[in-house]
């Protein structure tokens, strides 16, 4: 939130905990080893990540669940690197072989590419994704030998670099992505673009939002911490997660009016007058003592609560 910086968290399993997620496991089974250890009622997190892939898997937990929208809506940067010549059915290394070709694009190709696939694009989701397709997951009919023909979509990819080609089989990329975005879609379609076929060899998410490495905790450490999270410098407070969203001061019983529901209108000049700016709609933070209360809507010059923060 624009008039937040990061406090203490209080009492109680409610924060964000920015988890570095191994090779080789969901993030359900993150989710889980950290809610059996840590013993928090509620776990949430912003944004999947495949068991091939590695990196950041912000997890949110207790009341910081409510502001996940916040985090999953967020740019996301990733590296990854793809395997030129085979398509595989799952679009990853993971999956079988189901085609293969001679071509290995040079990096001036590749290059040249780049500018097709940057802005807002349409993109076709892979078949074994969490998709739901008349109510069952595309990936559980995919297994089941029926692959849904998924619609294309559009997804808004900020920016995609080549950073190296170790050999004429693989290149490595980074791209920043919206909400979405599929990176083994992303190099199906790249492949496809160069005349080739390629697949994702290696994947590792390096931020979501304002959530990044520098920030991040091993799973095996974050598990070890067990009940003692809660009160470790590892769980970020709530408010971090919406560093990104407008925010307005109340007073207590102007706070208090919004937890019981009632529409409010900040009785201070200067919060009016920041109220007054913004577009009738806009979601906001409501803080009391520099602690978010509320996310609440922008309607007919006041706040009406959206979501109460309880601590």
């Amino acid at each position: 939130m624009t008039r937040q910086g990061d406090t203490a968290v209080p009492g109680g399993m409610n924060g964000w905990l920015i988890i570095d997620k191994p090779y080789g496991m969901s993030s359900a089974r993150a989710v889980a080893l950290v809610r059996r250890s840590s013993g928090a009622k509620k776990i949430g997190h912003a944004g999947t990540l495949d068991p091939l892939a590695t990196g950041i898997l912000p997890l949110a937990l207790g009341e910081a669940t409510k502001t996940v929208q916040f985090t999953a809506a967020g740019k996301k940067l990733y590296r990854f690197r793809i395997r030129w010549g085979e398509a595989r059915d799952t679009d990853d290394r993971e999956g079988a072989v189901i085609a293969q070709s001679a071509t290995r694009p040079d990096a001036a190709a590749i290059t040249a590419a780049l500018s097709g696939f940057t802005g807002t694009i349409l993109q076709r989701p892979p078949a074994y994704s969490a998709l739901k397709v008349d109510g069952r997951r595309a990936y559980a009919l995919a297994r089941a030998g029926t692959p849904p023909d998924l619609a294309r979509r559009p997804v808004q990819i900020a920016e995609l670099r080549l950073i190296g080609m170790p050999d004429p089989d693989h290149a490595d990329f980074e791209a920043v992505v919206g909400a979405g975005t599929y990176i083994r879609s992303l190099a199906r379609d790249l492949a496809e673009a160069l005349g080739t076929l390629g697949h994702i060899a290696e994947l590792r998410r390096l931020s979501v939002g304002r959530f990044a490495e520098n920030r991040a905790i091993s799973l095996d450490s974050a598990v070890a911490l067990g009940h003692s999270l809660a009160a470790s410098e590892h769980l970020l407070p709530i408010e971090t997660a919406l560093d990104d969203i407008p925010a307005l001061a109340l007073t207590a019983a102007e706070a208090a009016r919004l937890r019981h529901g009632q529409r409010v209108t900040p009785h201070d000049a200067q919060e009016r007058s920041r109220l007054d700016d913004l577009a009738e709609g806009t979601i906001v933070g409501a803080l009391l003592d520099q602690l978010v209360v509320a996310l609440a809507r922008i309607e007919n010059g006041g706040l009406r609560p959206v979501r109460i923060i309880n601590r």
